[in-house]
């Protein structure tokens, strides 16, 4: 019997830390970890698509965290989405002509906001707007790619086991 006691508060003791272990992982995964809010710029940038860029999502320069999104909103002129960065100030020397670009952690990761420094001796100033993007690429449009891709490559490949394909004409 004092085996079996045994057992059971080992199998709690290590169901306990297992939660603990998860409650780790989440909070160091998400935005909420990294965030701390003081004194900071905005910057704008448009982009077509962000796909599923979150609020509080990082703003990152060479993969280390400088700011995160304060807002996404539509710009019912363009119908562009307009997104807010908000940098930290301790990174004011980034070149005016940087570029951003919204991209994802791993394959299944969260969206995030990456700035890619120019080589401009101006540096952006608060409310400046990122002339150069480049939107989310996103996951189902490349598969979409990849299958029509294929599917021509096999039908091609079809027709000239079938002896259908036509050769081209001579100019």
């Amino acid at each position: 019997m004092a085996q079996r006691q045994s057992f059971q508060i080992g199998t709690g003791l290590f169901i306990l830390l297992g939660f603990a272990a998860l409650g780790y992982l989440a909070t160091q995964t998400t935005s909420v970890a990294n965030f701390s809010q003081g004194d900071s710029y905005d910057l704008k940038a448009r982009f077509t698509n962000v796909g599923q860029l979150k609020l509080r999502a990082p703003v990152k320069i060479a993969g280390v965290r400088v700011g995160s999104v304060a807002s996404v909103v539509l710009e019912p002129d363009k119908l562009d989405a307009l997104v807010t960065l908000s940098i930290d100030k301790r990174f004011n020397k980034i070149p005016d002509d940087s570029a951003a670009a919204v991209f994802t952690s791993g394959l299944l990761g969260d969206q995030y906001v990456a700035l890619q420094p120019g080589g401009s001796p101006d540096m952006f100033k608060n409310g400046d707007e990122v002339i150069l993007t480049q939107s989310s690429m996103q996951l189902e449009e490349l598969i979409g790619k990849y299958l029509v891709g294929n599917g021509d490559a096999a039908k091609n490949a079809g027709d000239k086991a079938a002896g259908t394909d036509k050769p081209a004409a001579k100019p």
